[in-house]
């Protein structure tokens, strides 16, 4: 700490050419400091020195500095239909958003672009779920971009044409984890049911191997149809999707074994045809949670891997929410993080007791947004049961996922 405030110091009364006064600090002590900074600042003094610059290159000191910032709030990444906004970027507590530029896009490109529903280390997949345009790894932070080759199942969906839709098929979602064991390895996955289109009656699995810049299949593949409309989720080392079977349960795939298992059955039913949007499955707080449409309220449960039961954690009034903020009954909430409440209550009388603060510091915020109308991104605070807006868009947000910023690329 002590080493920090001597940096920002010497930034404060030298300006930017006073870095390089920080060589008569010892470089193991720089790195230190240098991993505590925002991407923001990183960028700007790779200039600074080669020195500088090699140590931010290097992926050691990025996964570092990617757990540093993960201490905090995460900033949301907005995927939206438009050419012009269709990526922006915003920090929780401002006002606006910022556009994020992406080059792959043509002028007068109306392609509308699917997130998956968590990050990795700062990347994100974006992805067009019929197979249309090629998908890309974005780092949000640094701009950073790699596209996606389509994958079997979009080439198949792109060759099927109109007589692909008059199957009912449905639209299935891409799944973005990575392998925790070992060297770290990022995994774009496709998860669908195959013989409405053609294929043998089974789900196939396919992977993106970065090495070969390939898809693969998977052998053998997932003994379970699952829920094409739900998004898969990234929770500890696997991904997970709900299965389309008379009892639902959660159908997990590890990323380091790539083996296929049943980790739970679920309270609540995921393959409805009348309403395939009234559970989403999400993580949150690195635990894998379920928001469950219900006719007063909106309740999220998250999974005890422990004793494999699920435990109510936020109930959120629907009637309140809807009178209040006019967010539509049609769909479950979209739970995006849960954030320290500490920091998200507003300003109150400074003088509190220590026992009352260590207290309220337990208590965790809900953020979510409505999938339906995708304008209000909410907090629901569990201690007084109320919602309030943290950022109002004045047409749709579009797709959210959380980051925390890095310096990470593949």
């Amino acid at each position: 700490m002590r080493s920090t405030r001597v940096f920002w110091t010497v930034i404060s009364f030298c300006g930017f050419h006073g870095l390089m006064m920080m060589e008569w600090l010892p470089h193991d002590v720089v790195e230190l400091i240098l991993e505590r900074l925002p991407v923001k600042s990183l960028l700007r003094f790779k200039s600074v020195s080669k020195q500088w610059k090699s140590t931010m290159e290097s992926r050691s000191f990025q996964e570092r500095q990617s757990k540093k910032q993960s201490g905090g709030d995460p900033d949301v990444l907005m995927a939206s239909a438009s050419a012009d906004e269709s990526l922006r970027t915003l920090a929780l507590g401002s006002s606006s958003s910022v556009k994020i530029p992406t080059p792959w896009d043509k002028e007068g490109n109306t392609t509308e672009y699917l997130v998956s529903n968590n990050s990795c280390d700062g990347l994100v997949c974006l992805y067009h779920p019929l197979g249309s345009e090629s998908g890309f790894v974005v780092n949000p932070a640094t701009r950073w971009y790699r596209p996606l080759p389509l994958c079997q199942f979009q080439q198949l969906v792109i060759s099927q044409g109109e007589s692909y839709f008059e199957t009912q098929h449905g639209i299935f979602k891409l799944g973005f984890g990575k392998d925790m064991i070992g060297t770290t390895t990022y995994k774009p996955v496709w998860l669908y049911n195959s013989l409405e289109i053609g294929l043998d009656n089974a789900t196939r699995c396919e992977v993106f191997d970065f090495i070969s810049n390939a898809w693969r299949y998977v052998t053998p593949s997932a003994p379970y149809r699952v829920v094409g409309a739900a998004d898969p989720v990234f929770v500890h080392g696997s991904l997970h999707w709900f299965t389309a079977c008379v009892d639902t349960k959660i159908l997990s795939f590890d990323l380091h074994t790539e083996a296929f298992q049943i980790i739970s059955k679920a309270p609540f039913p995921a393959n409805s045809h009348d309403n395939p949007y009234a559970i989403v499955l999400c993580n949150l707080d690195n635990r894998l949670c379920v928001s469950q449409m219900q006719y007063s309220d909106r309740v999220i449960w998250s999974f005890n891997s422990g004793n494999k039961t699920w435990d109510k954690i936020f109930s959120i009034d629907l009637v309140m929410t809807t009178v209040l903020y006019d967010c539509p009954t049609l769909c479950a909430f979209h739970p995006l993080a849960v954030l320290d409440g500490m920091k998200n209550k507003r300003k109150k009388k400074k003088k509190k007791k220590v026992k009352e603060v260590k207290e309220r510091m337990v208590k965790k915020n809900l953020l979510f947004y409505d999938r339906v109308k995708s304008q209000y991104l909410l907090i629901h605070d569990p201690e007084t049961d109320l919602d309030d807006f943290t950022f109002t868009a004045e047409s749709s947000m579009g797709f959210l996922v959380c980051y925390f910023q890095s310096l990470i690329s593949i």
